[in-house]
């Protein structure tokens, strides 16, 4: 395996302990994400997921539906997109994404497996589990984030940049200098490391 999707596995192990850890009467909490459900952020990266197979023109394995089974409809997306990891002629297949032109795997690496770590944090806040995200993670999207030219880290910001409806980052939280580190990646991308359900 490579270092992509040996890093997707990583980070989708540590969103599914989360995922299995919600207690039922918790899927509805809301969550750091405005206008979301400890649900409805288990139903975005499933959809992020989604968004790779369309683009490969496969679809979707059977499987229930984040409302009737969250960790059941996770771990089938997740299947899917390993499927697309350990076959190197599909994952280096080119694919257009709204930041250009990139192999499937790098896409992967890009959108899903990205979301994850930071999505775990939603999910944990949300449902009151241990939100302390891996520091490789944290390292890894603060060199990816600020080395981003500021128009791109701009449209990021942006609603409806990349779609109607969709918000990838939203405005910087005021921090103090000396937060940690996972505090001043949390703020940068428009989260309050602060917040509480």
């Amino acid at each position: 395996m490579g270092e992509i999707a040996d890093r997707y596995r990583r980070r989708a192990d540590a969103f599914d302990r989360k995922v299995a850890t919600v207690r039922p009467d918790q899927w509805n909490n809301p969550s750091p994400c405005e206008k979301w459900t400890a649900r409805d952020v288990v139903r975005h990266i499933i959809d992020m997921h989604g968004v790779i197979l369309r683009q490969l023109d496969r679809t979707p394995s059977a499987a229930p539906s984040v409302d009737e089974d969250p960790v059941a409809a996770f771990r089938s997306a997740r299947a899917d997109v390993e499927a697309i990891l350990d076959d190197p002629p599909l994952a280096s297949l080119e694919c257009e994404t709204p930041t250009g032109s990139m192999t499937a795997e790098e896409h992967i690496d890009k959108v899903p497996s990205a979301d994850l770590p930071l999505h775990g944090w939603d999910l944990a806040r949300a449902t009151g589990q241990d939100d302390t995200m891996d520091p490789a993670d944290v390292e890894y999207h603060w060199s990816a984030i600020t080395a981003l030219p500021a128009d791109l880290l701009e449209k990021y910001r942006t609603p409806g940049a990349f779609g109607p409806g969709v918000e990838v980052f939203g405005p910087e939280v005021p921090i103090e200098e000396d937060a940690p580190p996972q505090d001043r990646l949390l703020a940068l991308i428009g989260r309050d490391p602060r917040w509480s359900a």
